[in-house]
Formats: structure tokens, sequence, C-alpha cells
């Protein structure tokens, strides 16, 4: 038997790297003889910078960044096997929880610190670069990420603009002259999973400005700065970026990474099965094992397990997903691939519990899967 387990991270409890390591050692204790490769997966979220470095073979570095308030911070990224493709996530250098609840406020926050992190990533050499864009505290558009990379935002009497949201507002002219030459020979690929504009109902100040820590009032000032932000980059480069699909994703950042370095949006999971080959992966695999911390009907939309049994369908090879929890009707879940579920928790406890118990729920939930499928193998043989 050959067995590919790939699985997420489970949030806030185990790596995908643990995950995958954890749920190996339950099967292996009942199909000692089986093949069995662990390939840590991720959808573009938190985690995956860790999961394509052990995909394939590369390597983790650090850099010294801006947080979103502008404290020095030491912030990982990746550089994968082929030593060309650099991968960030932007909420380790912009991210939300970087900063205490108290200090959030989007009219101040910068995504100064990604830019620093793309820096990083072309001075080691990469001319390919994923970044994933999720977990934001910002809502500058990306204007931070653009000024790091070398790019002048202006008011009216030559100065740079203020930090954070607010100095949207005082945008009065782009100057790209400066920008970092090397960008022009980089393909820049974006994880993002949402398609809301930049301003609007749908827009970034409006659906994601509350978890950052705007207020109505700081929401509405926020829309009307990223609109004023939308109009200068029309005049000064051209570019129509308001309405595009995923403009609004981190606080703008999708539309600054599209206007500046001519990003291409995506969607996560398809660019992380592409980077990993995980079509190749599937040669001659007899089951897939894959989970994340929870199952719902959200994970149809574009995360790990419903990613990796869409094209595990079409090999014709199941697909057994564990999770810490799982809701709804799976009915959803089992049209899109996945063959079987199975909630690791074994008693009702608080969550708190559970999670400092994950690793040993993943083993023991994967021996009972394996001793189930030797029983079954067992019957059907006869």
């Amino acid at each position: 038997m050959k067995i590919l387990i790939a699985p997420d991270s489970f949030k806030g409890s185990a790596t995908a790297v643990e995950v995958g390591n954890a749920l190996a050692r339950g099967f292996r204790r009942v199909f000692s003889d089986a093949e069995i490769r662990v390939l840590p997966m991720a959808d573009g979220g938190e985690g995956t910078v860790s999961a394509l470095v052990s995909a394939t073979g590369g390597e983790i570095r650090s850099a010294i960044v801006k947080n979103p308030i502008g404290y020095e911070i030491c912030a990982d990224y990746g550089i994968l096997g082929d030593q060309k493709t650099g991968v960030i996530e932007m909420s380790a250098a912009s991210g939300l929880t970087l900063i205490k609840p108290e200090q959030r406020n989007p009219l101040l926050t910068t995504t100064y610190g990604t830019g620093q992190l793309i820096l990083s990533a072309l001075n080691d050499g990469c001319r390919r670069l994923i970044i994933g864009i999720g977990g934001s505290a910002t809502n500058d558009g990306g204007a931070g990420m653009a000024q790091a990379l070398g790019a002048l935002l202006k008011k009216t009497d030559g100065t740079s603009i203020s930090d954070g949201g607010q100095g949207l507002a005082e945008l009065s002219d782009i100057d790209v002259r400066n920008l970092d030459c090397r960008l022009g020979e980089t393909e820049i690929i974006v994880a993002c999973d949402v398609d809301n504009p930049l301003t609007g109902p749908r827009g970034a100040s409006y659906v994601y400005g509350p978890q950052k820590g705007a207020t109505l009032e700081i929401m509405e000032v926020l829309d009307q700065s990223l609109a004023h932000y939308a109009e200068i980059i029309k005049i000064c480069l051209g570019k129509d970026i308001d309405d595009l699909p995923g403009a609004g994703a981190a606080g703008g950042l999708g539309a600054g990474l599209m206007a500046f370095v001519n990003a291409q949006l995506g969607s996560g999971i398809d660019i992380v099965i592409n980077t990993v080959k995980l079509v190749e992966q599937l040669k001659g695999i007899d089951l897939v094992v894959t989970g994340e911390g929870y199952l719902d009907q959200q994970t149809i939309h574009g995360k790990t397990p419903v990613g990796i049994a869409r094209i595990a369908q079409k090999q014709n090879i199941p697909v057994i997903a564990v999770a810490g929890g799982i809701q709804g009707d799976p009915a959803g879940l089992y049209q899109q691939g996945i063959t079987a579920m199975m909630d690791i928790t074994p008693a009702p406890i608080p969550l708190c519990q559970a999670m400092n118990q994950t690793i040993l729920f993943l083993e023991q939930s994967s021996e009972r899967i394996a001793r189930l499928l030797k029983i079954g193998g067992s019957l059907f043989a006869k």
C-alpha cells in the first residue's frame, strides 16, 4: 500500500509538518510495510512558508523588518528548493497578531515590512515570489509596501505621505522611477482567496476593517482614502485597480501588488498544489489522507482538503480527511471528492484542552482509521 499524507496545519495547535508526521506514526503502527510519504500542504494562509519549504527541500530565512506600527521585528520567509522562488506570508511582517488589540488602528498601520521581506527575497536571488496575503493588520492599500520597494508617494508639497490608511488621503503624486528594477524581471504570484473590490460596501475597509480596530467612522474615512488612492494610481500609473477582484484583500494590499509590481492573484490552494507538483506526487498512490483544524461548508471554498480531493478524485484515489471538528452536512464535501471524514477529538472536552493534545489525538485517530481499513481489506479479500 502506498499512502500520501498531505494535511494543512491545525491552526494554533500543530504545523502541517507536525500533523503529517503524527498521522504517519498512527498508520505505521498498523501498516508497518506500507510506503508512507508526508507532504505538508497549505492554502496560502498561515503555514504556507513552512509547508512549501518542507515539501521542496528549501530553507527558512529571516530578516529584520518593521511591524505594522513601525517597530523592528525578526520575520521569517522561505526559499524553495529551486533556490529561485521565495515564499512570503505578509502576516509575518504586517499581521494582526503582531500587535496588541489596543494598538490596532488601520489609520496608522503599514505594510512597509512586507515590502522589506520582498526586498530580502530579491537580495537572495529570487526571481519568482509567492506571497500569501491573509491576516493583515493594515488598510493602506499596499502603500507602505510600495515605499519600501522604492516608490515615492508624495503630498502636494513633495514630501512623503504619512503611514497607514490615513496617509492615502494626502496622496497627490506617485513616482516609481526608483522602484527596485529587479521587480521588472520577477514573477510575483499572490495567494488570494477573496474577490472583494478595493472600495465600497464589499471593499477592504467595510468588510475587514472592524477586525483591525476600525469604527464605522474610521471605516468611512478609510474607504474614501482608498478611493482617492485608486484615482491617483489611475492617473499616475495608468492602472484601474478599484474594481478588480481581490483588490480589497489584506486591506488593499492586493490592489497595491497589482498596481506596483504587476502581481497576478490566484487561488492559494491551487498555487500550492502546482508548486508541490501534487499531480505527480499522486502517481501510484492508493490512499490520500488530508485534514485541517475544522471541516465545514467553508472548506469547499478553496481550503486544502477539498483542493486535494478534487485532484485525487480525477485519479480515482480515495481521500480521508481528519479534523479537530466537523460541522454541518458533509454531503457537499463528499461531492468534492472526500471519501470519508473523521473528527479526531475522542470526547467532549474544552477547546484549549483539545488543542493541547492535538498530536496525540491525530496519532490515535490515524491508528483507528488504519485498523478499520485493515478490517475492510480482510473482509473484501474473502
